[in-house]
């Protein structure tokens, strides 16, 4: 019992010279430059962020958000990865590719056709289509909200709000008034006094409901001289006893050659954009 009391006195007192010795040192150290370096640790560095006079200004052609609303950068990438997220949607709502595609998919219905054009295929073309298209509408929205935003006169959300403009006006000019009544009613919202005036949750799902019927009178329309052949070459092939033969193997290759003998890749492509303008 003795020797562990002995242990603990003598632990005691190494630890309160260690204490001293520390104090004394640092002391000493103080009046010795070379010594104190060598005894006292340095501090560590310290972030300084420089204050928002001092930041230099964005170079020409260079990008720089400060944050959302003066907020910080994390705030603004997630809003950012976010609305990239987004852009399938807003490619087949705000764009007239839901139109196009309907269309094409029509048309190889028509011909009877189940796999050529492919899906990729059918979809590739219409995406060159929608960025013929939306050319136009794309620059004005680079000159109203990007530039400013590259030169750091407006925030990010200043920048959609002010692309909006143009892409409202693109489907403004498209959509029907029944269906824009039809979702001012069911928004609840007071009558606008002109179009500008409707917002975006009501512009958005009109037009995407005037492009599938536009595009659904365009498949009809397109379809109906293809039904011709098919119900003719039926009949002929019935009135002759030809009861064997399914009359698709017949007409398939009849409509192919109509198709291909007016250049119908053309005639159709030509009206779908002469639609938009």
């Amino acid at each position: 019992m003795r020797a562990p009391r002995c242990f603990r006195i003598s632990a005691l007192l190494l630890l309160l010279s260690s204490g001293h010795m520390v104090a004394a040192c640092t002391s000493m150290a103080e009046g010795y430059p070379v010594l104190a370096s060598v005894l006292i640790p340095p501090a560590l560095p310290t972030s300084t962020s420089a204050p928002d006079s001092e930041i230099s200004p964005p170079a020409p052609g260079e990008i720089r958000i400060t944050g959302v609303g003066n907020g910080s950068m994390p705030w603004t990438i997630i809003v950012l990865l976010t609305f990239l997220t987004l852009i399938p949607s807003l490619l087949l709502c705000m764009t007239p590719f839901a139109r196009l595609l309907v269309v094409f998919h029509f048309l190889r219905q028509a011909l009877g056709l189940q796999t050529t054009p492919t899906n990729q295929t059918l979809i590739g073309l219409a995406l060159v289509l929608t960025f013929f298209l939306m050319q136009p509408v794309g620059v004005d929205i680079y000159q109203v909200s990007v530039v400013p935003l590259q030169s750091g006169r407006i925030t990010a959300f200043q920048a959609v709000e002010r692309g909006e403009k143009p892409l409202q006006r693109f489907m403004l000019h498209f959509v029907r008034e029944k269906d824009v009544a039809l979702f001012v009613e069911l928004s609840k919202q007071p009558r606008p006094r002109t179009p500008e005036d409707l917002p975006m949750r009501v512009v958005v799902p009109a037009y995407i409901l005037s492009e599938l019927k536009t595009g659904f009178q365009i498949g009809t329309v397109l379809f109906l001289p293809f039904l011709a052949i098919d119900m003719i070459v039926a009949s002929i092939s019935t009135s002759v006893g030809m009861l064997q033969l399914p009359p698709v193997v017949i007409s398939t290759p009849l409509k192919l050659l109509l198709f291909v003998m007016v250049d119908g890749w053309n005639l159709l492509i030509g009206s779908l954009m002469r639609s938009f303008y």
